[in-house]
């Protein structure tokens, strides 16, 4: 089997990245049987390659396919459909994306149906579970998806509360003077599926009307004064990245604006261009920051003679300074009927009719059978998952390492007149052990009392999971329950793998479609204590 060789496919599964999972049962170009090479796909001279795997981008599962082969591996091979010979009857009638079809890779299962996309995620969940957490047909309730008449009527579009924009004007050149000028228009948008190459997107169907609003405004703006886009290879060139918020419950809007420098020429230009396009929109433009990210320029030599596109972008999109130049520090949202503040560096979920499907799951798993519960909320964040817990507690105690989030977190405590909620700044692998052990300094013992009696432990890590450290102080302070909260379910049962080492049971998962047309899913799991 060959590079560029076509091949046939019967696609029967598809993966996360949004890629058709099929077998070869055509031919090649030249009449050939596909496998009839010397060597097949699984390494074994002289054998058939048909029936190999290959991941085929632009093919979805029911597929049946004509794809050109684009890498070959030792066992699989990837390819890109050519032509649908037999289309599926799980292809999305409704999902019309210009930006996907522009290669803009945010969406990758919107060619599916709704309920496709649904049906995939819960079996993701169940069989990471099942493969990397060894568990044998683990109890999983159906996944919680989104209705036609939630988010105002628009179901599972419109949903984010939170776009992060690329910013690119193709590149930069100095000319003669020291005169920097952009090499191309700018395109405020996404990367494109595998590259670093950003697609201008003038509408995202998964984006408030206030996000693509705003986006506009930046577009129109970088032109009409000539604004630089951040240029990787040169690490020159003034605008990084966009952050739009929109709080759904009140209609207020954050942006962020990530830069290369100080601050930006034009900027009361700039913040009347926004806020009237966010009005327009419907909405109300309450803060506008600007990020400092500076290149440090250190990159500069090797990746001179590179090719943009294969330059490795750092992966922290925010710097450590915020100036607020408009507004507030803050805007006001909610879940259910609790307030929350949202400062720049907050993390808060993006989708906020899933959110509270989420948090009501924490809750039920929270409800205590007899005494009101003491609850550790690790890796808290800004609180809200333990202090929309606080109503069946004796006492929330949140641990964060990010001293801006647990200000959040105490601020949104007191907003909510919720008094039995306390938050400690620090690494909770560190800080969770210190105080079972009586060795955190200046420890204030009312709450070591508190954290040696704890009932339940709510994870809420990032993507990457939780620290081995965190789960080893967990299992050491005999916490009776674990409600682990993850967006990966890879990780998540990596996790509880070890969990199940260090002595807890999985006791039921429930998944949640925090992320509609993507291959993200959001899973909540309980766990307890084996007597």
């Amino acid at each position: 089997m060959d590079k560029n060789q076509l091949v046939e496919l019967t696609i029967e599964d598809m993966s996360v990245e949004g890629q058709g999972i099929g077998r070869i049962v055509g031919s090649g170009e030249s009449g050939e049987p596909s496998g009839k090479k010397s060597g097949s796909l699984s390494g074994e001279s002289g054998g058939d390659d048909r029936g190999m795997v290959v991941f085929a981008a632009g093919a979805v599962a029911g597929d049946r396919v004509r794809a050109r082969l684009t890498r070959i591996k030792k066992n699989y091979a990837f390819a890109q459909v050519e032509e649908i010979l037999e289309e599926s009857p799980l292809r999305a009638e409704d999902f019309d994306c210009p930006g996907c079809a522009q290669g803009c890779g945010g969406c990758p299962l919107g060619p599916l149906t709704y309920e496709a996309q649904l049906k995939l995620k819960e079996n993701q969940v169940r069989s990471r579970l099942e493969r990397i957490a060894g568990l044998e047909d683990p109890l999983i309730r159906p996944i919680a998806g989104m209705a036609d008449e939630d988010n105002g009527g628009q179901g599972c579009f419109r949903y984010r509360n939170k776009a992060v924009f690329q910013v690119s004007t193709g590149g930069i050149i100095t000319r003669k003077g020291g005169v920097v000028e952009n090499l191309g228009d700018p395109a405020v948008g996404f990367y494109s599926a595998g590259s670093h190459d950003v697609v201008d997107c003038a509408d995202c169907r998964l984006q408030s009307p206030a996000t693509m609003a705003a986006a506009d405004a930046l577009r129109r703006f970088m032109v009409e004064d000539n604004i630089t886009g951040f240029d990787p290879k040169w690490e020159k060139g003034l605008m990084r990245h966009m952050i739009v918020r929109t709080a759904f419950a009140t209609g207020e809007v954050m942006v962020i604006l990530v830069i290369n420098g100080k601050g930006i020429p034009g900027a009361p230009k700039l913040i009347e261009m926004l806020d009237e396009a966010v009005w327009q929109a419907g909405f109300s433009l309450e803060s506008v920051v600007i990020n400092i990210h500076k290149a440090s320029g250190k990159n500069v030599e090797k990746n001179k003679n590179k090719d943009r596109r294969q330059i490795r972008v750092n992966g922290e999109i925010m710097g450590p300074e915020n100036v607020v130049i408009a507004g507030k520090p803050t805007i006001l949202d909610r879940v259910g009927e609790m307030d929350v503040e949202i400062s720049p560096a907050s993390f808060f979920q993006v989708n906020p009719v899933q959110m509270k499907r989420l948090y009501d799951r924490v809750r039920e798993y929270c409800r205590p059978s007899a005494d009101r519960p003491v609850i550790l909320d690790l890796y808290c964040g800004v609180g809200s998952i333990g202090l929309y817990c606080a109503d069946l507690a004796e006492m929330v105690i949140g641990i964060e390492s990010v001293k801006d989030a647990v200000t959040d977190a105490n601020r949104n405590a007191v907003i909510n007149g919720i008094v039995n909620a306390r938050f400690l700044c620090g690494r909770a692998e560190d800080v969770l052990p210190a105080y079972v052990r009586g060795e955190a300094p200046g420890m204030d013992e009312s709450l070591q009392e508190y954290i040696r009696r704890a009932d339940i432990a709510i994870l809420d890590p990032p993507r990457a999971g939780c620290r081995p450290e965190l789960l080893d102080a967990v299992a050491f302070a005999d916490i009776p329950r674990i409600i682990y909260v993850s967006c990966d379910p890879a990780t998540l049962a990596r996790d509880i793998r070890i969990l199940t080492e260090r002595g807890y049971a999985f006791v039921e998962g429930a998944p949640v479609d925090m992320f509609p047309h993507t291959g993200h899913v959001e899973t909540v799991c309980l766990m307890s204590k084996v007597k």
